[in-house]
């Protein structure tokens, strides 16, 4: 009889661990390969669509009960049907209520008992049919979950984990939002990749960088690093805060019940430029080196709203961790890939998916790692990035006060510069006439180049500086001067234009289209560009943690970052260095604006360029600015805007 017993313990026990933990994550039954990729075998119309409640354990709201996070799913009917499992592609967004996504902002809808109808964006019309699982969570506090958003901290993240977990057995999932039956996802491989754009994007990185087991591969695409430095940027302040971002998400102002949180994302987040706890509990860089998922990054060079220094660091200490990665740099700015180069996209993330949650042998992890859009639509591929390490560039007087020479010789003896810091001014005015002597900012020019200058990688300047007042604030940018054609970044399509003509990518069912919008690149014919820039409050220079007030008259060194860039000057352009004081356009002024004066000797610009910089061409010769080939200055555009989804 005890033998009996133990017998039927035995298979129970194994019973249940066949349901709480997933199958490996390999082509089976339920997928069919071919030419490496997986083939679209399951009819889209019969697809399971449901919504499961997740606990993410915490009680953001103060109601004295779990936050559950809604996870609106749909899967493939007939896997289930013959007891296989598949995998995960998952998106967790604040934004499927209030703002939409996509280019076409599809918003997630219901029908009259509550299940999900609508899926925004091509993920499901196109991988279910392919034997995948497409799960979007609505982060706590928004759409139908409960519990409160606190903009990249740990409720946000954890509705995400927390999915990740059910998905692979260890959490919790119920049939309702309240009470309910507990519900497995027994249908799951486990295996999940998260991808989004944006916030979106930014979860998947704040999820990742916890090394959650099952998730398998993140594409993160314009996506946050670090919160700090979406608000703020080595002591300066953007001028807005996280507790708006909040606001908008939970939609009508905000939600009643997490008015506690909004205080302290306000509290959290002082106006000054300070790197305060708040900001430390939102930065995913340090956490990059318990990554155990793969990770694609896609990035817009000409991103001004999650701009390139959060791919940037991302991507390095990805590097150092020896994490599997790729890497997209196309030259538009807050756009998805969906709408710069569809079809090279939808073909790359399938055979990536493919790869990384079926283990389909297809070869992507072979192929060379990085796609550079170096002219509209004009793609290279690359075996790594960056490619440079970087050398140091002087700065040098001209004869002209105001406008000096950029090159490897040094300044010579007392050198200096001076300008006064006019908070009306922003790197778009510095800019355009670079021939002229401004009071606002001093520009130092290399000439015409003999050959082309490629800069690859994230660049640093140093300043010494005296400030007139006890507050100072300091811009760098670089600008590449010389005719050249670009994607229109800088207007309203951010380098695309909607067109009134749709593709199909999978397929449709009344309420859920798989046709989108097509799109088409933007051009502008321009004689300048500024490609990369940084800014510093000097009175951070001793630490980013607080900043202190100046002497006036005293000398201070600070070393602030630039941004991440891809970027060549060809042969015969020239590359300028401008510094001023407040950049108008993207951080807000100090109490008191100063007259600055710059030790030349003691300064010097960091640039990511492969061996040495290339000599000027002769005599050096102004810059030619036609006034039709200025670049038109961007509107700021936030995150939570609906702009672009």
């Amino acid at each position: 009889m005890s033998r009996r017993l133990l017998l039927a313990l035995t298979a129970l026990a194994t019973l249940l661990s066949a349901l709480a933990a997933p199958a490996s994550a390999e082509p089976s039954p339920a997928h069919v390969v071919t030419t490496g990729v997986t083939q679209p075998i399951y009819d889209f119309a019969r697809a399971v669509r449901e919504t499961v409640w997740v606990d993410i354990g915490m009680d953001g709201d103060r109601d004295n009960v779990r936050d559950r996070v809604a996870a609106d799913i749909i899967r493939p009917a007939e896997p289930a049907t013959r007891g296989q499992r598949v995998p995960v592609i998952m998106v967790a967004s604040p934004y499927f209520s209030c703002c939409g996504r996509g280019n076409d902002s599809e918003h997630k809808t219901y029908d009259k008992s509550g299940r999900p109808v609508g899926f925004p964006l091509f993920y499901d019309n196109y991988f279910v049919p392919r034997g995948y699982a497409v799960v979007l969570v609505d982060l706590a506090g928004t759409n139908r979950s409960e519990g409160c958003v606190d903009v990249g901290g740990r409720s946000d993240v954890m509705s995400a984990k927390a999915v990740v977990d059910w998905l692979n057995g260890r959490a919790n999932g119920y049939d309702a939002k309240a009470g309910g039956r507990h519900v497995r996802a027994g249908w799951s491989t486990g295996a999940v990749g998260m991808i989004g754009k944006s916030y979106d994007g930014t979860i998947a990185n704040g999820v990742a960088a916890l090394g959650v087991p099952g998730l398998r591969t993140i594409v993160p695409i314009g996506a946050i690093s670090s919160w700090y430095d979406y608000y703020r940027s080595d002591g300066v302040s953007f001028g807005f805060n996280p507790d708006r971002l909040a606001r908008t998400v939970e939609e009508n102002g905000g939600r009643p019940d997490c008015r506690h949180v909004k205080d302290g994302l306000s509290r959290g987040a002082p106006a000054n430029g300070n790197v305060t706890p708040l900001w430390t509990a939102r930065d995913y860089v340090p956490g990059a080196q318990r990554v155990k998922a793969s990770v694609f990054v896609v990035h817009g060079q000409g991103d001004l709203n999650v701009k390139t220094i959060h791919f940037g660091q991302w991507w390095n200490e990805l590097a150092k961790a020896g994490v599997p990665r790729k890497l997209w740099l196309g030259q538009a700015g807050h756009v998805d890939p969906f709408d710069f180069r569809r079809a090279e996209w939808v073909r790359t993330l399938h055979r990536w998916f493919d790869r990384w949650l079926l283990n389909v042998p297809n070869g992507i992890d072979r192929e060379p790692v990085v796609s550079i859009e170096r002219h509209p639509d004009q793609w290279v591929d690359e075996p790594s990035w960056p490619t440079a390490n970087g050398i140091s560039l002087r700065m040098r007087r001209g004869d002209t006060p105001g406008i000096g020479r950029l090159g490897v010789q040094p300044p010579g003896p007392g050198a200096t510069e001076s300008f006064t810091d006019d908070p009306r001014q922003s790197e778009f005015d510095w800019a355009k006439q670079p021939n002229q002597p401004f009071s606002e900012r001093v520009v130092f020019n290399t000439g015409p180049l003999a050959e082309d200058l490629r800069l690859s990688g994230t660049g640093e300047v140093t300043v010494t500086v005296r400030s007139s007042t006890p507050t100072a604030h300091v811009s760098a940018v670089l600008v590449h001067y010389g005719p050249n054609t670009i994607r229109d970044y800088l207007g309203a399509g951010e380098g695309v234009h909607t067109l009134t003509s749709k593709s199909c990518w999978g397929s449709s069912r009344p309420g859920d289209t798989a046709c989108f919008r097509d799109t088409a690149t933007t051009t502008k014919e321009v004689d300048l560009e500024v490609f990369a820039r940084g800014w510093a409050d000097i009175g951070n220079h001793a630490s980013l943690r607080h900043g202190e007030r100046l002497r006036p008259g005293a000398p201070y060194t600070m070393t602030f970052r630039l941004s991440t860039t891809d970027h060549v000057v060809p042969a015969g352009h020239q590359l300028a260095l401008i510094i001023g004081g407040t950049d108008g356009h993207f951080i807000v002024a100090p109490a008191q604006p100063p007259q600055i004066t710059i030790d030349l000797n003691k300064s010097s610009v960091h640039l990511p360029i492969a061996g040495t910089p290339p000599p000027m061409r002769g005599e050096a010769r102004e810059p030619e600015i036609r006034p039709d080939r200025i670049p038109t200055e961007p509107e700021i555009r936030l995150e939570g805007d609906v702009v672009r989804g």
